[in-house]
């Protein structure tokens, strides 16, 4: 059977006191609605449709760079969850298989819970997915009768005996689309809020004689986002299962509250992470890598054996051959490093290649910007760029070649020469002790006037 992703993300989130949509506010890097939608993605879904309200274009905007084959469609008045769903509709015009409704705000539901409402599918009409609340008080209680789903009471209309109840909605649901929508057009909206609620479906699809289930997931998964504190919460929840994950592959983190992960990181087995580290999107760091502390990587790739830091900043674009050396104070952008090369001290290598073996000095600078244009430095192998080498791009410099000590290149520099580009020293005798004393003359004379 085929799936459907609908997801909800018309909200404002008031709470959140921001220009920013609340889908769009950020959990590791990447935003809630990505999150949703990764793992929505497990399902391998044939269509995928977001429900956009406030600021729908911004929305809109965000959904073609995570998935573009994804429609977005909008919510213009926000009347409930039901309503949402409804406008998905049209998007959804001659799919037959299951439509999985998922909330743009909620970011950690697991591929396998999904997974599972799914295959909860082949055994009842409708599945709605519930959790086990440590503190269930606000939530709306799911009423089973053995594996049945009776209904969905919330707090302020349940009994006694309802509130004792832990079992609780978390709001997915799973169901046949054409059933779904056929449930949809009954949904009324006399109630205080004057909302159509996705709720409903439950009562409407028992009294049509569907059957109806609930599926349970950890508490963790639901946790919604709607406010400033949430979203907090949500990345301290996402950094902690993400720390955890690495220790379990074998990745030493010598202080793992220090170590801040993004949504994609990937690290191998037998690499250490020293302490406050942070790991921008689109990293790979491979098996027996070290990163020191204070390092801050993003967009780039680490290959086995490499040493990176202390306080070093690797961009997008960077790549670190095995057992290349990138120390203190160096940052790396859009260029490759070959193995067993060295950038140890304040160092800037950007749009460039530096070849197997060579050594980069300190205060090395590739000059690569025009002010307009971006421009290439090559450096070959085993050669040995001499301390505060200015390398003015587009500039090549040869196998085992070497630069002077301060040289500025301007030219390129054969295999095997050695270039020395600097202005002649002239040592004027007794003109340091002259000058500053007409300095401390003129700064007398100031203090008096």
């Amino acid at each position: 059977m085929s799936t459907a992703l609908v997801i909800l993300a018309a909200g404002k989130g008031t709470r959140m006191n921001s220009d920013l949509p609340k889908v769009l506010h950020q959990i590791a890097h990447a935003p809630m609605l990505e999150h949703a939608m990764r793992a929505g993605g497990a399902l391998d879904p044939e269509r995928t449709v977001v429900v956009a309200g406030h600021e729908a274009e911004m929305v809109r905007a965000a959904t073609a760079e995570i998935a573009p084959e994804a429609t977005v469609v909008l919510q213009e008045e926000q009347l409930g969850t039901g309503h949402a769903v409804l406008q998905a509709r049209a998007a959804l015009e001659g799919f037959r298989g299951d439509v999985v409704v998922l909330y743009g705000d909620t970011p950690f539901v697991s591929a396998e819970t999904l997974q599972r409402m799914i295959e909860a599918r082949s055994r009842a009409d409708l599945v709605i997915l519930g959790f086990e609340a440590a503190d269930p008080a606000r939530y709306g209680r799911l009423i089973m009768q053995g594996e049945s789903l009776e209904k969905i009471v919330e707090f302020k209309d349940a009994s006694d005996a309802e509130r004792a109840i832990t079992f609780c909605n978390s709001g997915l649901m799973a169901c046949n689309a054409e059933v779904m929508f056929g449930l949809l057009d009954q949904v009324g909206n006399d109630n205080a809020s004057g909302e159509y609620y996705l709720t409903d479906l439950v009562e409407l699809a028992r009294a049509e004689g569907l059957s109806v289930t609930a599926v349970s997931c950890p508490e963790a998964e639901t946790l919604g986002i709607n406010s400033r504190a949430d979203l907090a919460a949500a990345e301290a929840v996402f950094q902690a299962h993400a720390r955890a994950e690495l220790l379990d592959i074998g990745v030493t983190l010598t202080a793992p509250e220090t170590v801040h992960l993004a949504f994609d990181t990937i690290i191998g087995r037998d690499t250490v992470i020293e302490p406050n580290v942070v790991f921008g999107p689109g990293v790979t760091v491979e098996s027996g890598a070290l990163i020191r502390a204070f390092s801050h990587l993003e967009g780039c790739h680490v290959s086995r054996g490499a040493k990176v830091g202390p306080y070093a900043r690797l961009r997008p674009g960077a790549e670190l051959a095995e057992d290349t050396h990138v120390g203190n104070f160096v940052e790396i952008k859009n260029a490759e490093i070959a193995a067993g090369a060295k950038v140890n001290h304040l160092t800037y290598i950007g749009d460039a290649s530096v070849g197997e073996a060579t050594n980069i000095g300190a205060g090395t600078i590739t000059c690569n910007y025009d002010g307009v244009m971006k421009h290439r430095t090559e450096i070959g192998a085993r050669a040995f760029i001499g301390s505060n080498t200015c390398l003015v791009a587009p500039v090549t410099v040869g196998d085992e070649a070497m630069t002077a000590t301060g040289a500025v290149i301007t030219k390129d520099v054969a295999d095997g020469d050695l270039a020395i580009a600097r202005v002649q020293q002239t040592n004027k005798p007794g003109r340091a002790r002259k000058l500053m004393d007409m300095l401390r003359a003129k700064k007398a004379a100031k203090a008096k006037g």
